[in-house]
């Protein structure tokens, strides 16, 4: 199998920085990069919309969420994005989607997220992604 860049969308959740511990671990084996995905809860989502969210704070927010992958990743290839978990005038759009679309843009040959159950933080928007990414992802998949 060939591996060049690992898809790991992260959320500043825990289990969410734990699986981007195994992203990194695929990468390393396959001499592969990894691409990092902020996915957006819906507080946030719909705080920037209405205007009761401020730009810089989702900004401050990712920035400490790159800053925990940038430390895990040591010296792994790492590159990274934003995405909004949730629309409001997209109804469609939701975290399975979001990580999907983002696999195909980057050009992502296997895909590793975390596992639900759903623990119900509300800053953990992947793991109710992840069985929706298990059943339509047409890359490899590693639920952790």
């Amino acid at each position: 199998m060939e591996v060049e860049t690992v898809l790991a969308p992260v959320d500043g959740s825990e289990a969410a920085m734990e699986a981007f511990e195994y992203a990194v671990a695929i990468a390393d084996r396959y001499d592969a990069g990894v691409h990092a995905l902020h996915v957006l809860g819906e507080a946030s989502s719909r705080g920037l919309a209405a205007g009761d969210v401020e730009d810089e704070d989702v900004v401050e927010l990712s920035e400490e969420v790159m800053e925990s992958a940038r430390e895990i990743a040591g010296g792994i290839p790492l590159n990274h994005s934003s995405a909004y978990g949730f629309s409001a005038s997209r109804l469609t759009q939701h975290p399975g989607s979001v990580i999907l679309d983002a696999a195909d843009e980057v050009g992502a040959d296997f895909i590793v997220l975390p596992r639900q159950p759903v623990t119900g933080d509300p800053d953990a928007v992947i793991e109710k992604a992840a069985q929706y990414v298990l059943a339509y992802a047409t890359q490899p998949v590693l639920s952790v």
